[in-house]
Order: structure tokens, then sequence, then C-alpha cells
């Protein structure tokens, strides 16, 4: 059966990347580190995939060896097909695949099958996205907005080779985590030139409305949206926006706010050991009143969520899921309504839901960042600067966010949960259809 669907798939790829090479003119605006237009790289994303996790789907499940994470599976692509891949209309490549009974694990353990894997990623064409970063990386993200594919360096995809034993005794461990969810490895060769991606969780969808986003650190140097970046229709602000525009900070009720830190400490430990720094806080903010004022100003009925598939709104719960687990969400609210969005409130009383994820892993702490320290630390305060010493830089990140970004609030009265733990009780539900209500006493 998986491989019937793998040559099903397949065939559905080569329609679309007829479609997409119709028109070859190459995207300005990026710069790819393959020498191709970006349909076809997107095209060539698909059709590895599809070959690699259909192929992978027809052996046996079992155990994670030590020497599964150091594999390497690669598959030629020509451009008219061979008896193993089926022909296109793209350059010919190489499709490298690591680890891939491991990433499998993975998928496993976050609750993602095979075939939601190949549909979310296979079935429609990818979507650029344009980087909210400086990282120079290219993001796409699925149709049905669970995945990112997140283009990396050489050296950050070696160090996340090197990281994975690590990573899976950490979620064997600490299932519930804020820490990146890793669903494949891989890399594009054509023409002499290589694209290495990894596939990663959306944290912040895009069929709710984020009124605020933050990268945060818990640094204060340069640490400010530029004002390029303040200019677009989303933009993306900093540390030193967040003091300013959030002086009183986001305010949790006990029960969340408890779960909430010993997830951040926990992998504040965890990236600290594997001497991994200048990582971000990615802060997406829903403000509930306002969303329902606009609502209102709109006329608009319903939501664009209905029509996204019930199985794959599972995979969406992630946020309040990563804190507290699935089972302490208990049975007061819908959480396909809420998206996974961890309740909270302002300092003005407003409603809102909040979606985090740690980011920008991939950074070990190395000669060069050792030297970006020193000179920055010659020049500024070097407590400030975002480059730092691991065990330092976890501490500060771990501080900032506890004190500065969260905080604890006995104003907000949490409704008893059925199954005795705080989770979503913080919100209260009524049905279909009815408002999520914060109890806030200013």
């Amino acid at each position: 059966m998986p491989i019937v669907y793998l040559f099903i798939c397949c065939d559905h790829y080569c329609n679309i990347a007829n479609k997409l090479n119709r028109n070859k003119a190459p995207d300005s605006h990026h710069l790819y580190p393959l020498q191709t237009t970006s349909s076809a790289l997107k095209g060539a994303i698909q059709l590895g995939i599809g070959y690699t996790v259909g192929n992978l789907s027809s052996k046996p499940e079992r155990d994670v060896l030590m020497q599964d994470f150091y594999v390497v599976e690669s598959i030629f692509f020509p451009s008219e097909g061979s008896n193993l891949t089926p022909a296109h209309h793209f350059p010919d490549f190489r499709f490298k695949t690591y680890a891939p009974v491991a990433f499998r694990y993975f998928r496993e353990l976050f609750g993602i099958r095979p075939d939601d894997y190949l549909y979310s990623l296979c079935n429609e064409p990818l979507i650029e996205l344009s980087n909210p970063g400086a990282s120079g990386s290219v993001f796409y993200l699925t149709k049905d907005d669970e995945f990112i594919i997140k283009t990396v360096m050489h050296k950050e995809a070696e160090f996340l080779q090197k990281l994975l034993p690590g990573y899976y005794m950490n979620l064997n461990q600490n299932p519930r985590t804020l820490l990146p969810k890793f669903f494949g490895l891989y890399c594009v060769q054509s023409g002499g030139k290589n694209i290495r991606m990894v596939v990663m969780n959306n944290v912040l969808p895009r069929v709710v409305r984020m009124h605020l986003k933050y990268d945060l650190k818990g640094s204060t140097y340069k640490r400010r949206a530029s004002k390029k970046e303040r200019e677009k229709a989303k933009p993306t602000f900093k540390d030193l926006d967040f003091m300013q525009d959030v002086p009183e900070g986001l305010m949790l009720d006990t029960d969340t706010y408890s779960a909430l830190v010993k997830t951040l400490q926990r992998d504040c430990l965890v990236l600290e050991s594997f001497k991994i720094m200048d990582y971000s806080l990615l802060l997406g903010v829903h403000n509930i009143d306002q969303a329902e004022k606009e609502q209102q100003m709109e006329g608009s009925q319903g939501s664009s969520d209905e029509k996204r598939p019930l199985a794959q709104k599972a995979l969406y719960t992630t946020a309040m899921e990563s804190i507290q687990g699935a089972s302490a969400c208990g049975e007061d609210i819908d959480t396909d309504d809420t998206m996974g969005g961890i309740p909270a409130v302002n300092g003005k009383g407003e409603r809102l839901l909040l979606y985090i994820g740690i980011i920008d892993i991939l950074q070990s702490y190395r000669l060069i960042k050792k030297l970006e320290h020193t000179w920055k630390a010659l020049v500024h305060d070097g407590d400030t600067v975002s480059v730092h010493r691991p065990s330092f830089y976890a501490d500060r990140f771990f501080r900032f966010m506890s004190t500065t970004v969260f905080r604890k609030s006995s104003s907000l009265k949490s409704s008893p949960s059925k199954r005795g733990r705080g989770g979503l009780a913080a919100a209260k539900y009524s049905g279909p259809g009815t408002k999520y209500i914060l109890h806030y006493q200013p």
C-alpha cells in the first residue's frame, strides 16, 4: 500500500512541477545557494521528500540505533526519469536524506503519520515566505500551515546531525518542550551547488491573525526593529520594542505561568549543555478583543479555518501542549478553536492568545562567536550583547522571559479543571461559537 501511494504522489508532484516550470523566470529578490529558479527548487524538494518518505514507509519499523543518526541516503533524479524516479521538467538533481530512520521516529513521537506528512508537504505547491530574520535563509510554508522548510548553511546542517543523539535522548525524557520540532533534514544537489534544508513545526499559524510578533533574546544591544522592518505589513519586533510596547508584560494565570517557566528553564539547561546560544523566543500575539472588533467592522461570518481538514487541525495544538501536554489541557475548551494558543492578558486587560517557540538553535559557541562577543564587549557593555557564552546567555534569556515577558498574576482566576490540572482553565468555553472569557481583575 505505501509503495502504491508513493507512485501516486510522484505522479502528482510531476503535475505540480509541470505547472511551476512553465514560468522559469528566477526570483530576483532572493539569493539562493542553488543556482536555479524558485519553482524548480520547490519542485525538487517535493519530489525528493515524496520519494524518500514513501520508500521508508514501506519498510518495517524498528528501534533507533546509534548508527542511524549518521546515515545519509542519496537518490538521483534525472529529468528523463529512471526505473526508481519519475520524469520531471526540472534540471537533474540529487536528493539526500539525513538520518531517515531517526527522523521517522521523531515524526512518530510528535504524532505525525507518514501520509499526513506527505500530504502536507507534497499535495500543494509550497509557499515562499519573506525572511523574518537576518540569517539569509529562505523559508517555505506548506499550504495547510503545518510545516516550515528552512534552508540552512552547511555548518548548521552539520551541527544538527551532531545534535541528533542528544536531541533524541532529550525528547524521550522531556516531550514537553518549546525547542524546535525537527521532522527532516535534506539536501538538494544540482549544478555543483548544494542547498540544505530542515523541516520544522510552524509556530505561528497563518489562519490566526498575529497582531504583534516579536523575536526576543533577552539582549538590549541593537535589539530594536529597524525602520525598514517596521514598514512591513507584518513586522517582527525585538526586545526593546517589547519593553516599550508591553511594559507590564504578559500576564498568565498561576498554573500556566508555572508550567511555562518550568519548560523554559529545562529547555535553557538543554541548550546550555549543547553549548548552543544566540537562539530566540518567537512570540506571536493574537488579541481576542481586537479581533472581535475587526470582525464586527468587516461584518465577516465564521473563520477562515473552517476549510481546514479536522485531521490536520490536531497537529496545531503545539503552544499549550508544549508546556503542559495534551492530557493537561482539560475539557473546558475546544483546542481546535484556540489553535493551541496560551491564554493571557496585557496591562489593558485585553484577552490574548500567545503562540511561542524557541528558534534558531543551530548556533554553537565556536571561535567565531567568541571573537564576535569579545569585539562587541570592548565597545559595548558585554552583558547586553546578544552573542555570549552559552551559560550566561541561557541565564539571561531565562530571566528576561520569566520576569519581563511573562508574569504571574493572581488576578487571573483559573477555573478548576476536571482533571485537577491548570491546563487551559484560564479560558472558559461553553460550546461552539462562544467566546473565551479570561477572568481579569485590574
